[in-house]
């Protein structure tokens, strides 16, 4: 059989990401996301929190964080964790306790991939193509949201003051990208 490892290949391996003084752009591969369905006020999501470590966010944008996991909101029973363990530990230690639960634990790790925005200009820069009010009183470190870059589904995560992360559909990354590349231009 062979190895996934070997197989395992960014969207946006060959892809140049841009970098000034004023604005940054990486890519973070191979993330684990974990999506996670349930009841959330049912005996199951007081399984998913101590199998998370942090209780599920109850409320459009919040994001509940550990040291090593982060539980995105998506909707009134929908949350996406995300981990830089391997995908397969994080899967198993969500939906072993999960099991006789009504609940969905699904690994989403290959849906998504993962991009880092940073620097001062990086708001200005996803004010360019994002309809959502990014200003620091309504779209502030620890909200994440899905919304539009460029006309595309995103999911966007402010974790900083300056730092956005913006996970596009794998499908979908390289267009991300490269208008990202093309906003940053002015800024350099």
């Amino acid at each position: 059989m062979a190895d996934p490892r070997t197989l395992r290949r960014s969207p946006l391996t060959d892809v140049d990401m841009p970098t000034s003084e004023r604005v940054r752009l990486r890519e973070l591969p191979f993330l684990a996301m974990v999506g996670v369905r349930l009841d959330p006020d049912g005996e199951a999501a007081m399984v998913a929190a101590r199998a998370v470590g942090v209780p599920l966010p109850t409320s459009c944008g919040d994001v509940a964080s550990t040291d090593v996991r982060h539980v995105l909101w998506l909707g009134p029973d929908e949350w996406l964790v995300i981990s830089d363990e391997p995908p397969a530990a994080l899967l198993a230690a969500l939906a072993n306790p999960l099991v006789g639960h009504h609940a969905a634990v699904v690994d989403l790790s290959s849906n998504r991939t993962t991009l880092e925005l940073t620097g001062p200009a990086a708001r200005s820069v996803l004010e360019k193509g994002c309809p959502t009010d990014l200003h620091p009183r309504v779209f502030s470190p620890g909200c994440a949201i899905v919304t539009t870059i460029a006309r595309t589904p995103v999911l966007l995560w402010q974790i900083g003051p300056e730092s956005y992360r913006i996970l596009p559909r794998s499908s979908l990354a390289a267009y991300v990208s490269a208008w990202l590349a093309d906003a940053i231009v002015e800024f350099s």
